[in-house]
């Protein structure tokens, strides 16, 4: 019953662990170019989880000093973490929109966006 409720309390960090091979699976296997993308939107959103998750700090507050807490650091919840996700998430959002665009570039060039058909026809000459 242990193991049971051990394996409850980390369910975030499971979660994190099957993103991740979602996310690389789909980097590694998948031969269209736009499946290759979102496997690796997957994988940054397990990073972006577990970074969250390790910021959980359980009874403490947000980091506005107060009276009734006190001065301890360890009373509040440090918000630099936070802050990190949120500028790589917008990073990534920026990533996505460059890659969809170079999608977009490559598709009306080649027709199409299996990886290796792509590298077949660069390999022609025009």
């Amino acid at each position: 019953m242990v193991e049971f409720d051990l394996s409850m309390s980390q369910y975030a960090y499971f979660m994190v662990v099957l993103l991740m091979a979602i996310g690389l699976y789909a980097m590694l296997t998948k031969r269209n170019l736009f499946k290759k993308l979102v496997g690796m939107v997957t994988f940054q959103t397990a990073i972006y989880i577990f970074f969250i998750q390790g910021a959980v700090r359980l009874k403490s507050s947000v980091p506005i000093i107060d009276e009734e807490i006190g001065m301890s650091a360890a009373q509040y919840v440090n918000p630099l973490p936070h802050l990190l996700i949120l500028t790589a998430i917008v990073v990534g959002i920026s990533t996505l929109g460059v890659a969809a665009a170079f999608l977009i570039v490559i598709h009306r060039r080649f027709k199409t966006l299996d990886d290796q058909a792509i590298m077949g026809l660069m390999k022609e000459p025009d």
